[in-house]
């Protein structure tokens, strides 16, 4: 009789526990926790309701007496339940070296000033006359053809002449009569054509005369003639005067 009772009241008991049940998931192949028939397929292990008088919620698993530690589910039991191990951080990409930075170009020192310009260098204009436009033979005195000559070749080079530094007039004859005879011609040859040129307006002060006599005849001349007249014909290029203007020219644009 005590012990239909006692049945009895565990069965009323687990009847009004039912109505605030809180199920957990259980795996029904052991049995280390009640499961419920009632319970959803998801939650069907019994926990405790509501008991004494603070009406305190103990909602604990009720375990069955073949419980082991080794049986927890996290549900029930979280603190006996081994956590899965945290997955290992993936492994953190290696820091790329920093780009290799390109040599810096060497810093050109600053350009040198540009050097002076340096002033045109004087110029040298040899003109060769021949003395027969100048003057007749064996004289000194200037023809008015051999003016007009002067006027043409020397004095307008002259004016174009910025810095006027020398005017060397030199007299030359030919191979006839003696040494000193020519050197007295051609030295008064080469003074007749220095004072024309002064005459025209040139510095006397830049003015030179130098005679020569027969001692530079012109290279390649060749006279052997016996005829008189002829020779001194073939000997014409020798009887010369030369004018050496030396100056800075003034370029026209």
């Amino acid at each position: 009789m005590k012990l239909r009772l006692i049945a009895s009241a565990v069965s009323t008991a687990v009847v009004a526990l039912s109505a605030s049940v809180v199920f957990a998931q259980a795996n029904p192949a052991n049995s280390a926790y009640l499961l419920s028939n009632t319970g959803a397929a998801g939650n069907n292990v019994v926990r405790s309701g509501r008991y004494g008088t603070n009406n305190a919620s103990c909602n604990l698993c009720w375990r069955t007496g073949f419980w082991t530690p080794a049986m927890a589910i996290a549900e029930c039991d979280p603190d006996l339940v081994k956590k899965a191990a945290p997955a290992p951080a993936a492994p953190t990409a290696p820091v790329a070296p920093p780009a290799a930075t390109a040599p810096t170009a060497p810093v050109e020192p600053p350009a040198a000033p540009p050097a002076p310009v340096a002033p045109p260098a004087p110029s040298v204009q040899k003109i060769t006359l021949a003395s027969k436009a100048l003057f007749d033979f064996d004289k000194a005195i200037l023809k008015p053809e051999g003016q007009a000559v002067l006027d043409r070749e020397i004095v307008s080079r002259i004016k174009e002449v910025q810095k006027l530094e020398l005017v060397l007039v030199t007299g030359h004859t030919d191979r006839l009569g003696s040494q000193q005879y020519n050197q007295k011609l051609s030295e008064r040859r080469a003074a007749a054509v220095a004072a024309y040129l002064a005459s025209k307006g040139v510095a006397k002060d830049k003015l030179e005369t130098l005679g020569m006599g027969k001692t530079q005849p012109v290279p390649g001349v060749v006279c052997e003639q016996k005829n008189r007249k002829a020779l001194i014909a073939c000997l014409q290029p020798h009887r010369r005067v030369e004018v050496e203007v030396k100056g800075e020219i003034v370029i026209r644009k």
